[in-house]
């Protein structure tokens, strides 16, 4: 399967708390941290939920 690198790029501060909980199931807890997440349609319907907080790159 393909695999995403997602990296938080904006302060979840002043957002929602379904969408602050979002980000730290994903496991992004600091600003600028990356991970890297199999893709599947949960992981699309979350990023889809932040995706103003997120860039989303393929990783290798």
């Amino acid at each position: 399967m393909a695999k995403l690198r997602i990296t938080c790029t904006h302060s979840p501060i002043g957002c929602s708390q379904d969408q602050r909980l979002t980000l730290k199931s994903m496991g992004l807890r600091k600003l600028n941290q990356s991970v890297v997440r199999e893709d599947s349609k949960s992981l699309r319907g979350m990023i889809l939920k932040v995706r103003h907080l997120v860039t989303i790159e393929e990783a290798s």
